[in-house]
């Protein structure tokens, strides 16, 4: 099986506290399975955390950002 590379990394991206920010990257292979992580903390769905995924493209989107999510 080939394995999935990143076609674009994650940027770093800025945001206001208290407002939204979005990650994004590319892989490889669509709808490859992703998990989000925060140094050696893995991130689930939540009311902070939303996940999206289409084709290739996945998408972090972190709401109320605060300086911890640096």
């Amino acid at each position: 099986e080939i394995a999935v590379l990143f076609k674009q990394e994650l940027q770093n991206e800025e945001a206001k506290e208290g407002k939204q920010v979005k990650l994004t990257c590319e892989l490889s292979k669509p709808d490859t399975p992703v998990k989000w992580m925060k140094g050696d903390t893995v991130l689930y769905a939540s009311e902070k955390y939303e996940f999206k995924q289409r084709g290739t493209v996945a998408e972090l989107i972190i709401r109320d950002v605060k300086s911890i999510d640096s």
